[in-house]
């Protein structure tokens, strides 16, 4: 006696090589397959009865769900990119499609989605443009991984973006993969360098100007608010705007509106900012250079970008990245880098971070005549670094690469006493600010601080 067929869906659903799951009216899961728990890593116990976006966490799960779309509207979509997290927490690359469920009567039930894993597919692409990372942020390490799987839920908020980091760090890389992947993806992303320009400038540069607004106003120009409208306005450097000037900033994010330089009339703007600086904001707070309003606005989500020397196990895929993207630039065939040239830009600090890395390739390429960058062709202070590896460096006395419990509560101690200001404490201790970071990595205490309120 054959089987009936509704008696075989649910297996010839658990040996198909695609990802499925359906949802009830309220978005609930239903069903989940074989396919859906390996690629989720959730098993079906756990995923059935929860809403699909506490399974999932997609890109678009909060701001464009094709599945709430084609609920909606009753119309499929078809082979939909997005980015999903894993159990694991690990951002897993997948192509959508969606239909909606009806019975026999019409009546709607729900929708389904079929997804397929699409890793092998980016690894490809990542391996043919050098590329390996989030986006176009290079790095496989812990700490950037921590910043690849906030991401998507950062950018599915229109909530304002602190991101801090040294300079050379790759502030505006975070900015731009905020923007990609919000729903303002395809307005402007809009920039200024708020450090560049003086007040005056700035003024007309932000907010706009009117014809006969000043001598050579002889036209009217729209300011960067109005240009990122229903995009994403990116403000690099904001530790550096004058005291006059947060103020003006600060009444243009609370109100939602701007006023152009001559103009008596406000522009209303839907812009989501993001900030950059490479200054404790909240310690210029304490001394008072830096607006406390103005600050926990632009603080809503706080990112921090560690630097270069915190992440060493990046510095190899970055080298790989750069000599790839700058032999196709300039056209010579240089195709990596010898074993004793990588060890020594591995054990390198690297005071100006990925940009300081990129500026060492872009200058080995300059006298670099073989197939390999060598040690000949580095500059000196990596050379430097290099001849005295067994000699610890003079800003980390104290703090051995092997540390005893007394060396790692010397240091749990500090940061305590300056209330976990990483500036402060590494200043008490003599130290770089870069180094004490990769003390605290390697000690366990970075995330013993992220749980400590800033003061």
């Amino acid at each position: 006696m054959k089987p009936p067929v509704d008696a075989l869906y649910p297996l010839i659903l658990d040996n198909i090589g695609e990802g499925v799951f359906s949802v009830d009216e309220d978005f609930h899961i239903t069903s989940f397959n074989t396919e859906a728990e390996r690629i989720t890593g959730i098993s079906r116990d756990q995923a059935i009865g929860r809403k699909c976006y506490e399974v999932f966490r997609a890109s678009i799960c909060q701001t464009g769900c094709a599945l709430a779309e084609t609920v909606r509207s009753g119309k499929p979509i078809r082979n939909v990119r997005i980015d999903v997290l894993d159990a694991n927490m690990d951002v897993v690359p997948i192509c959508v499609s969606t239909a909606v469920l009806r019975d026999e009567q019409g009546r709607l039930l729900g929708g389904v989605e079929i997804f397929r894993d699409i890793s092998d597919v980016e690894a490809l692409r990542s391996e043919v443009t050098g590329q390996k990372g989030f986006r176009d942020i290079i790095g496989t390490s812990v700490p950037m991984r921590r910043i690849f799987a906030m991401l998507p839920d950062v950018a599915a908020s229109d909530a304002p973006v602190l991101v801090t980091g040294a300079s050379g760090t790759g502030k505006e890389l975070v900015a731009r993969a905020i923007h990609d992947l919000s729903r303002r993806h395809k307005g402007p992303f809009n920039q200024i360098n708020c450090g560049a320009l003086p007040d005056t400038l700035l003024e007309s540069e932000l907010f706009g100007y009117e014809k006969g607004a000043f001598t050579d106003a002889r036209k009217s120009k729209p300011g960067r608010f109005v240009l990122a409208d229903g995009g994403t306005l990116f403000l690099d450097e904001v530790g550096e705007l004058s005291a006059a000037f947060q103020v003006k900033l600060l009444r243009a994010l609370q109100e939602g509106e701007v006023q152009p330089l001559g103009s008596t009339r406000t522009i209303r703007v839907d812009v989501r900012v993001v900030a950059a600086t490479n200054r404790d904001l909240a310690r210029a707070v304490g001394e008072r250079t830096f607006r406390e309003d103005l600050f926990y606005r632009l603080r809503v989500i706080p990112i921090e970008i560690p630097p270069l020397a915190a992440r060493p196990k990046d510095i190899p895929l970055l080298v790989d990245h750069f000599v790839k993207e700058t032999a196709r630039r300039t056209g010579k065939r240089i195709e990596g880098v010898t074993a004793p040239a990588l060890q020594a830009l591995c054990r390198y600090d690297y005071p100006g971070n990925v940009r300081e890395l990129k500026n060492i390739v872009e200058r080995a390429f300059v006298f670099c005549r073989e197939p390999r960058i060598d040690l000949s062709h580095l500059p000196e202070e990596v050379l430097v670094r290099e001849t005295r590896e067994s000699v610890p460096p003079s800003d980390e006395v104290g703090l051995e690469e092997s540390p005893t419990t007394q060396e790692v509560e010397t240091l749990r101690k500090a940061l305590e006493k300056h209330r976990w200001n990483r500036t402060a404490t590494a200043k008490a201790l003599g130290i770089g600010r870069n180094t004490l970071w990769r003390k605290m990595t390697k000690y366990g205490l970075l995330e013993v601080a992220d749980t400590v309120p800033e003061p």
